[in-house]
């Protein structure tokens, strides 16, 4: 059985050298699949350097799963075509949540995850305290095409009156 433990808020900074898929370009938007959930960020015309600064929430519920996020662009007349996809998963990201950061100073490093075969992550991912939550920066190498890369953030919303930690003792 699951239990929602929280809220991931996903910020959608960026893509960086996504693959053409039109004549002149192409039109991107962003799937995030999280269990059953599907989001979808709006759709940036003709762009494969697009600026979404888009947030998307995701509940977060025991047991954990990863993250799949794909990208295609968007057509009028035929199916969208995939632009490639990532996966990730928030295991670090949650054990930081639950963590207690009473006296950690704003800026702190909690943790960091290193690229690896395992995951999409181009750049080592650090997760820090920052303005009191915890957020973790992440740029995914892209899978499954000729280029591109997506830049997220991780940022934790707990649920009014339940903590992660609440609901890790719990389960």
């Amino acid at each position: 059985m699951e239990s929602v433990i929280g809220l991931l808020r996903v910020r959608i900074i960026r893509g960086v050298n996504l693959a053409v898929r039109d004549t002149r370009g192409s039109d991107p938007y962003i799937v995030l699949r999280l269990g059953g959930q599907k989001l979808k960020s709006s759709t940036i015309k003709n762009n494969v350097n697009p600026e979404w600064n888009e947030d998307l929430t995701l509940s977060v519920s025991e047991p954990l799963q990863p993250i799949k996020l794909q990208i295609f662009d968007k057509d009028t007349f035929s199916s969208d075509d995939e632009m490639g996809e990532a996966e990730f998963d928030i295991h670090s990201f949650l054990d930081a949540v639950r963590m207690d950061l009473t006296g950690i100073p704003n800026g702190t490093i909690i943790t960091t995850v290193k690229p690896s075969r395992e995951n999409c992550l181009a750049v080592e991912s650090p997760i820090l305290k920052k303005d009191g939550k915890v957020v973790q920066d992440l740029v995914l190498r892209l899978r499954n095409v000729e280029s591109g890369e997506v830049e997220l953030q991780l940022s934790w919303v707990n649920i009014p009156g339940r903590t992660a930690s609440q609901s890790k003792a719990q389960s």
